[in-house]
């Protein structure tokens, strides 16, 4: 799978605007979708997730407010400039990040000293860290995953 798509896991917690919001924010920061990409319309995304489009549309406003995408009638959404400044990176995101992470741990019957200790591991390991969008895998039927660029539609089976 490329590693500029965008997934929703519908049996998640997490809001699916939520999600996406998360995920294309992620993918613009990281740089792996730049300024001036185009991203996909409301529609065709909501379409290609099997989501509603306001949903889509939620998502949208939001980045739009954190000043990472524009949309302007006929020129369609596009990726801004990155925001600089002390606090650019996504605050909220990086929240939701760790409660995820977490929730997670905690099933997998994890303690506190556990949980640290892999956060250690990770941050001291020198690689790139992982986001839902540049999993490679899909583990639930309950997952659509759309590459954003291409706009193409996968649904996936465990």
């Amino acid at each position: 799978m490329s590693d500029r798509a965008v997934r929703v896991d519908t049996s998640s917690q997490v809001p699916p605007y939520e999600q996406i919001r998360a995920q294309l924010a992620a993918l613009i920061r990281t740089g792996r979708l730049t300024q001036g990409e185009r991203l996909p319309t409301v529609r065709q995304l909501a379409a290609d997730l099997g989501l509603a489009p306001g949903t889509v549309a939620r998502a949208y406003r939001e980045l739009e407010a954190a000043e990472l995408i524009r949309t302007r009638r006929g020129a369609g959404t596009r990726v801004a400039a990155l925001p600089s400044g002390p606090h650019a990176h996504d605050v909220h995101q990086l929240g939701t990040l760790a409660r995820d992470f977490t929730s997670a741990a905690r099933a997998l019957g994890a303690d506190t000293e556990e949980i640290l200790t892999a956060v250690r591991n990770a941050l001291n390991s020198g690689h790139a860290p992982a986001t839902a969008a540049g999993d490679s895998a899909v583990g639930s039927p309950t997952e659509a995953s759309v590459n954003v660029t291409g706009v193409r539609r996968r649904l996936e089976q465990a």
